[in-house]
């Protein structure tokens, strides 16, 4: 009954972190989606501790971690990718600091749990579920190995196709978390049209598109959007050319529709607002590619 009720919990857990990745996109908001935490049986349950990096739930009976984080700076040298999963540092200390049984138990019941990965202060990119497929006592590290989740109260890691279909999902989110966390910082969290400096309604723009056979990761293939400006940019109502000049679509310059348009309207012929760093700036014959797109 005990491995039930926390199952419920985990459940519950990852279920609510759908809703968010539905709601926000893959890269989630420390303020405002994950230090709200989710509903269990009517009370509200943090997904992460503030502090330690190894959390449990108070409102878990078990004795196994529900999640693990890395922040933007980690201090810890363990954490990194390998080919099918990453390495996940031990809590500094003792072997048996009670953060590092809550991860070691993890592995001995093989529970999922969930993995919080960070490139851009308070923003996490949340890869669930994952297990602690392997303890390194000596290398103090434990492996995370993503897998799926099957019926509720009843999980196991993924294997052949659905394995190798898990680990691409993953590292898709995680390579968009990666180009946000770049791109915010080179462009100060502010949209590099109108400069809005709200980070949860900025977006990290590709100017050749993700999709693009020869797209690249690369901050100078990006630009920081807020959502409406990067919505009309992909949808080429608006276009940015190689001298940085932002271009408006004619249809929309003569429509008359409110606020919003008017928004659109009033940055055609500006200049965007650039990185000060020269290696940071947008490359200048992607924005040529990209703006015979948008002029065609």
């Amino acid at each position: 009954m005990l491995d039930a009720r926390d199952d419920l919990l985990r459940a519950a857990a990852f279920s609510a972190l759908d809703v968010l990745r539905a709601r926000l996109g893959d890269t989630l908001p420390l303020h405002g989606a994950i230090a709200e935490g989710f509903n269990f049986n009517g009370r509200r349950v943090p997904f992460k501790d503030r502090m330690s990096g190894i959390y449990k739930a108070a409102e878990q009976l078990g004795t196994a971690a529900l999640s693990v984080w890395t922040s933007a700076n980690s201090p810890y040298g363990a954490d990194e990718e390998a080919d099918n999963g990453y390495w996940y540092a031990y809590h500094k200390g003792a072997i048996d600091h009670p953060d590092n049984r809550k991860l070691r138990e993890a592995c001995r019941l093989q529970v999922p749990i969930i993995y919080f990965r960070s490139f851009e202060r308070n923003w996490y990119t949340p890869i669930y579920p994952v297990f602690v497929e392997q303890d390194d006592p000596l290398g103090r590290r434990v492996f995370l190995s993503p897998g799926v989740a099957t019926v509720m109260g009843e999980s196991e890691p993924a294997v052949g196709v659905n394995r190798e279909y898990t680990m691409q999902t993953t590292k898709r989110r995680l390579h968009q978390g990666r180009f946000r966390g770049l791109v915010m910082q080179a462009y100060a969290q502010k949209c590099t049209i109108c400069q809005l400096k709200e980070p949860r309604l900025l977006e990290a723009a590709h100017i050749r598109a993700d999709s693009h056979p020869n797209s690249t990761s690369m901050v100078t293939n990006g630009l920081s959007l807020c959502s409406i400006h990067h919505r009309a940019y992909d949808e080429s109502l608006i276009g940015i050319d190689p001298d940085y000049r932002v271009h408006v679509a004619k249809e929309m310059l003569i429509e008359k529709d409110g606020p919003m348009l008017d928004l659109l309207n009033a940055s055609h012929g500006s200049t965007i607002v650039v990185p000060r760093q020269l290696e940071q700036r947008p490359d200048r014959e992607l924005i040529a590619e990209r703006f015979e797109r948008f002029q065609s």
